[in-house]
């Protein structure tokens, strides 16, 4: 499918909001329950990404709001080499817009499905860099809540990244525990199924169940129903399956990572990230090769073949009108949230961003990272 030029014309990267016509919309390689992923072209310098965009309508429709708004908040706090980061935000008269990393390498999912169980060598590799990622968005007082292979993307190279941040949750002083379920059953925590209160260590839980399921290509926990599968969580033993061997090392970080009671679980505490960077299945890893990407994966995706449902591609082609193109307002199910979504989901440039950050730091003023990009740039305006 070839590039979607959208109103081409003098365009004023610097002076202007970031806005669709800025990109040139090349093929459609994902879709959801309320939007689309196609990749995109910045024509300022001709860079790719992902534009990830949302109906409003359906957004309200599904009471999704609040999970995109809290998304795109989340996603202006943290940058990270080994998560999906956001680059820019904006929105028309229909969709919601998020320009994404690029990841060419597919979802774990689609390679666990496509190619079979990965093996050790492999997922030693993916949980190691999980594991930073886990623990860098752990330090923001983050919660991802739904750490599972659809939502591990590859890069080019083949580096896992943490990516769908559509269901975290951001802890606080006066808030340091939740107690709401969220996420995906499979995954989920034997706190959150019992409803007790709980923090991050549920990420690690849900880090082992998925090590353990790209390794035996099952889950651990599991039921014909949503009520066996519950039950399972929380009162079955871990067991290993007898026909696939592997280490009795990666054996102990799948029992540490799975432990029930979130105090014993491998990650807690202050020096849980120690214990489990110091974990002898670990060993030989260079924690900052790892960080770095410059670590060289066990694992490169054939980049020759799309690495993802190609029938998306063809829905786009085939059966749908381009949600793009300028077409009639659909009915909105409820006017206030509209109204909440274009005041909040304001334009957001990474890039404007960091230069106005840069520049003011040659100043001589003293800006935390993490305060200023939750302000946001608009704020930054202000002092100007």
């Amino acid at each position: 499918m070839g590039a979607l030029c959208c109103c081409e014309s003098n365009i004023n990267f610097e002076d202007e909001e970031v806005e669709l016509r800025h990109f040139y919309l090349l093929r459609v390689i994902g879709k959801g329950a309320f939007g689309k992923v196609r990749i995109v072209q910045h024509k300022s310098d001709l860079s790719e990404y992902a534009l990830k965009y949302v109906n409003k309508a359906k957004c309200i429709e599904l009471n999704a709001v609040q999970n995109i708004l809290t998304e795109r908040t989340i996603l202006e706090l943290i940058d990270y080499p080994l998560i999906v980061n956001l680059y820019y935000a904006f929105h028309d008269d229909e969709n919601l817009f998020m320009v994404l990393d690029l990841m060419l390498g597919g979802d774990l999912r689609f390679h666990l499905d496509s190619y079979g169980r990965f093996n050790e060598l492999q997922v030693r590799f993916y949980i190691a860099e999980l594991i930073l990622s886990i623990s860098y968005i752990h330090t923001q007082d983050i919660i991802h809540r739904d750490i599972k292979p659809e939502n591990i993307l590859l890069d080019a190279r083949g580096h896992a990244h943490l990516h769908d941040f559509n269901i975290a949750t951001q802890l606080t002083a006066s808030r340091p525990y939740r107690q709401n379920r969220a996420g995906s059953l499979a995954y989920m925590a034997p706190e959150i199924i019992s409803g007790k209160k709980y923090s991050k260590t549920v990420d690690w839980w849900s880090l082992g169940i998925m090590a353990y399921e790209l390794l035996f290509k099952k889950r651990p926990f599991s039921g014909s129903t949503s009520e066996e599968v519950q039950q399972s969580i929380i009162n079955d033993t871990l067991v290993f399956p007898d026909n696939i061997h592997i280490s009795l090392d990666c054996e102990d970080v799948i029992k540490g990572l799975l432990t029930k009671e979130p105090k014993d679980r491998l990650g807690y505490g202050e020096e849980g990230l120690k214990r489990l960077k110091s974990h002898s299945w670990f060993q030989g890893l260079d924690w900052h090769e790892l960080e770095t990407k410059k670590a060289q994966p066990p694992y490169i995706p054939n980049n020759d073949s799309p690495n993802y449902d190609a029938v998306h591609e063809l829905e786009e082609l085939l059966c749908e009108e381009d949600p793009l193109r300028p077409h009639p307002k659909s009915k909105v199910p409820n006017m206030q949230e509209l109204l909440e979504i274009d005041n909040k989901f304001l334009p957001y440039d990474h890039t404007k961003q960091q230069k106005k950050l840069n520049l003011i730091r040659k100043m001589g003023e003293k800006i935390d990272q993490a305060k200023y990009n939750a302000q946001g740039y608009q704020e930054l305006n202000t002092r100007q």
